[in-house]
């Protein structure tokens, strides 16, 4: 059996008691999600509608978008592989360290990866270095917006370059903005209009924790795509139950900014504390913190119960580097103090 090469894998250590490597909202679930969904258990025995309509209508509202720009699919991760298919790109480039799942997914239509690397010593952001590498012949590039695992987002102008540059030269750009609703930063949904080469991946696992229901989204103007993306699925790809939470959760009010203002605090918390250990924190703007730490943390914290996501299966990363989310206080806390345990003996 293939290795799982992501976090949350508590099912391998039912002895962890705190989970700090998975991002998800530190606040759960939206409780109008669950109400909803126990409301309307009855509707579970239904077939769902393959087209989402009135979840798509939904996300057209909160998006501000045309409802026949939106692919709804089961998670983000569905519609990377999908995408994948329905292209089959010959020659793709890709950031690193990011998230595995692009990388997997070219692979898998037999597309020649190439790789621009993020450096350490420029603290893992993207500059218009790459540039470079985007010339003819780059079918597709898959961007993380902010990036996964270093949380760093792309400067605005850095952006606009790289789409610019992307679409002169015909390339399909898929960013990925799935930790977005974390943050401070533009979307690049502002560019779907003129760019028809753009696709902007979003989803509730994170922002809202639905991770366990799968819902994901798609949105692009390419129309030709966006029809070639669905029927790389079979057809009830998204079930009753995750396109009513879905629509629950966008309307629960202000979530995302009471979202924001905790993880704002919590961010700047939990960076200053593991600052003060003697850990490297990198600067970045999502819901989660990248260090770089010379001691076997991941292996020494699940001793204690707490597991975090060692980054060494992350392209240009090795075994120093881990990721934390981003929680609530007691939580953080929880963390700060078995580091301190294990560095202070």
């Amino acid at each position: 059996m293939q290795r799982y090469e992501h976090g949350g894998d508590i099912y391998a250590n039912p002895h962890v008691t705190l989970d700090f490597s998975v991002n998800t909202n530190p606040m759960g679930m939206p409780a109008a999600v669950g109400q909803e969904l126990l409301s309307r258990v009855a509707e579970y025995a239904r077939y769902p509608d393959p087209a989402c309509r009135e979840l798509r209508a939904a996300i057209s509202l909160h998006e501000n978008v045309p409802q026949d720009w939106i692919l709804c699919g089961n998670g983000a991760a569905d519609l990377i592989y999908r995408l994948c298919y329905a292209v089959k790109p010959r020659k793709a480039l890709v950031l690193a360290p990011t998230f595995s799942e692009y990388e997997r997914a070219l692979e898998q239509v037999d597309c020649q990866v190439m790789y621009h690397m993020l450096k350490a010593d420029n603290q893992f952001a993207l500059t218009s270095e790459i540039e470079k590498q985007l010339i003819p012949g780059i079918d597709m590039l898959f961007l993380c917006h902010p990036n996964n695992p270093t949380g760093r987002l792309i400067q605005a102008d850095v952006m606009g370059h790289i789409l610019h540059r992307a679409s002169e030269n015909g390339t399909i750009v898929i960013i990925d903005e799935c930790f977005l609703d974390f943050t401070d930063g533009l979307s690049a949904k502002q560019y779907l209009n003129n760019m028809p080469t753009i696709v902007v991946l979003k989803a509730f696992t994170k922002m809202y924790s639905l991770a366990g229901l799968r819902l994901g989204y798609l949105l692009t103007a390419d129309r030709t795509l966006l029809d070639k993306t669905s029927n790389a699925a079979q057809c009830w790809s998204v079930s009753v139950p995750a396109q009513i939470a879905g629509r629950a959760a966008l309307t629960s009010a202000n979530w995302p900014q009471k979202t924001r203002r905790l993880i704002a605090e919590e961010h700047h918390f939990l960076s200053e504390g593991l600052c003060e250990l003697g850990i490297t924190v990198f600067p970045g703007d999502a819901n989660f913190l990248l260090l770089r730490c010379k001691i076997p943390l991941y292996e020494l914290l699940l001793q204690k119960g707490i597991l975090i996501r060692a980054c060494e299966n992350f392209r240009g990363l090795d075994w120093s580097y881990f990721r934390v989310s981003v929680r609530q206080r007691s939580e953080n806390n929880r963390l700060l103090q078995a580091i301190k345990e294990i560095i202070r003996g």
